[in-house]
């Protein structure tokens, strides 16, 4: 029979336990270790990892330090310098505070740390083996300290056989060091990965300038800035909005550009984002997200910092405040600040592989034309001839176009009615399915730029490059590796004629990174130059390019809805059209 009876853990348990709540995955070492240092006062922090973190993460800085005395008590849990009294928990001005950090992570790898207090001749040496607290010896260093992290999980199996590859966790981490920058621009950072420095801020305290390292310096330029208040004007409830804003002509293909900061602290925080998305309505294309760094300052007693265990997330007392400070700040900057956006001049092309197929300048996608007509269709209902009988494909019906509706909508006359159809969402379904299909041949049609493009990647950009090269490949993306930040863009998709394709790539790999679930990487990167390559609303047609519309929808497998689920037309049946006129 199993024993049942209750028992104390024992303290080796008891802190690999209590460390699981703290440090989740590499990047959670890195978060504690860099909040340390700032917390320090440091005005430097370099990162090194190796292996995605698993292998060796190696944090310096020249804060504070710490004490001789003091090192071996500091991987003691709760023994912390940033809390005296019960009273302090309230009003939390610092990023640690629990006491917690260093404990946990010396109690899953094997930790060294070299300090030294600015007042001291000398440093201090001390080794923690997975909770055990070696031997303390005083040796030379400089002011500051260094925190050297190996063999993470070694004794952790079940949670280090979890993590994704090195690539993953090191794109988390040098998310993390980014956003940490963009808080503290006065701070200079430096991240390098297995050797190689992949991001460093100048520290000079200009947002703008870390803004341009974590991104481009076009984008950096663009930038709208909200700290720009009025003399007249006080923060409402003592509630401030800064940071930056990118203006609606610079959007993205996903969230993931929008940064909140609360006092400074990086957090997750779904209704500050609802409320950047609630401002930029009507500024911005649907299903695109802006690039923002905002930072909330707000009394410390207003906010509860020790809410979620990894520090992530946090709760407001009055949230609605919050959320109505952001939104307003944001909506009145764009309406007074947005400016009018430049005309970009479109790149040159020309062939890369078998040459682009003669028609409408509008229209990337070759009209599926073929020898013989598709099955299930009479020779009279062939593309481009008009059919005497209706014969419906996959569902579909020939379609007869009469004409455009306030240039979004094609309106067509089938066996039974009427039907409406969103130019831009059925040509998305067209250009998905081509771009999918010429992947799985292995056979992209794609375009040389005559000036090959220079594309400065994130981390994360880099990780999706390294591992779905060849499904980036299959879009017709000639992408080559060029320094340690950046890639040349050679050659694009021929649907992408006239497109940004800087932009285009970014968002491929956008896309992309949101992926991996319950589609294939090569369905999420189509979504991406489906959505760039399709007519818009509000571009005329041509009698023929209608016409070739509706055909090339009827040719479709999936015609009903474009790749994101929305129709792609509605139908006004016989029936109901003699009903609404009174005829039955």
């Amino acid at each position: 029979m199993t024993d049942v009876s209750i028992r104390l853990l024992s303290p080796e348990i008891s802190s690999m336990i209590a460390a699981g709540e703290v440090i989740e995955r590499p990047a959670s070492v890195v978060k504690e270790l860099v909040e340390n240092s700032i917390d320090a006062g440091s005005k430097r922090i370099s990162v090194e990892i190796g292996g995605g973190g698993v292998e060796s993460i190696r944090v310096v800085d020249d804060g504070r330090g710490i004490a001789f005395d003091e090192l071996e008590i500091a991987f003691q849990r709760f023994a912390t310098s940033k809390v005296a009294a019960a009273g302090d928990l309230d009003a939390i001005g610092t990023l640690g505070f629990r006491g917690e950090a260093l404990p946990s992570i010396g109690a899953v790898a094997s930790v060294t740390v070299v300090s030294r207090e600015r007042s001291e001749e000398s440093g201090g040496k001390l080794d923690v083996v997975e909770g055990v607290v070696g031997s303390k010896e005083r040796i030379g260093a400089p002011p500051g300290t260094t925190i050297s992290v190996r063999r993470l999980f070694r004794n952790v199996p079940a949670r280090r056989k979890f993590l994704r590859s090195p690539g993953a966790e090191s794109s988390r981490i040098g998310t993390l060091v980014t956003r940490c920058a963009m808080a503290y621009p006065e701070v200079a950072f430096a991240l390098s990965i297995d050797g190689r420095r992949s991001f460093s801020s100048p520290g000079s305290g200009d947002l703008r300038e870390v803004i341009a390292a974590v991104y481009r310096s076009e984008t950096a330029r663009a930038m709208i800035d909200l700290d720009a208040e009025r003399e007249d004007e006080e923060p409402v409830g003592r509630i401030r909005v800064r940071g930056m804003i990118g203006p609606p002509s610079l959007d993205r293909a996903n969230r993931s550009y929008v940064s909140f900061f609360i006092n400074r602290r990086w957090v997750q925080n779904r209704s500050l984002g609802f409320a950047v998305e609630q401002a930029y309505h009507g500024f911005m294309k649907e299903r695109r997200y802006p690039i923002a760094v905002i930072d909330v300052r707000l009394p410390l007693d207003q906010v509860d910092v020790n809410f979620h265990p990894g520090k992530a997330e946090v709760r407001f007392r009055d949230e609605g405040a919050v959320f109505g400070a952001v939104q307003r700040r944001v909506r009145e900057t764009l309406t007074l600040e947005s400016p009018v956006p430049e005309v970009a001049q479109t790149p040159v092309f020309r062939p890369h592989s078998a040459p682009a197929a003669r028609g409408p300048v509008f229209w990337p996608v070759e009209p599926p034309r073929a020898a013989e007509p598709p099955s299930g269709l009479p020779d009279d209902a062939r593309p481009g001839v008009e059919a005497s009988s209706p014969q419906p494909r996959r569902g579909l019906p020939v379609l007869r176009v009469l004409g455009q509706v306030q240039s979004a909508y094609v309106a067509a006359e089938g066996p039974d009615g009427v039907y409406l159809i969103d130019q831009h969402a059925a040509h998305e379904r067209i250009v998905f399915e081509r771009v999918r299909s010429e992947a799985g041949r292995r056979s992209p049609q794609s375009q040389s730029l005559l000036e090959p493009v220079v594309v400065e990647l994130s981390p994360g950009h880099r990780e999706m490059v390294e591992r779905h090269g060849q499904v980036i490949a299959g879009l017709g993306m000639v992408v080559e590796p060029f320094g340690d930040g950046s890639c040349l863009l050679r050659g694009v998709p021929a649907l992408l004629t006239g497109s940004d394709p800087a932009q285009a790539l970014t968002d491929v790999l956008d896309t992309m990174s949101e992926g991996g679930k319950f589609e294939s990487w090569e369905d999420r990167a189509a979504y991406s130059l489906a959505c760039h390559g399709a007519i818009r609303a509000g571009m005329t047609l041509t009698a023929d390019e209608m016409t070739e519309l509706a055909r090339q929808l009827e040719a479709c497998d999936s015609p009903h809805t474009c790749p994101h689920g929305r129709p792609t037309m509605i139908h006004l049946s016989s029936s109901r059209l003699e009903r609404e006129f009174g005829r039955t």
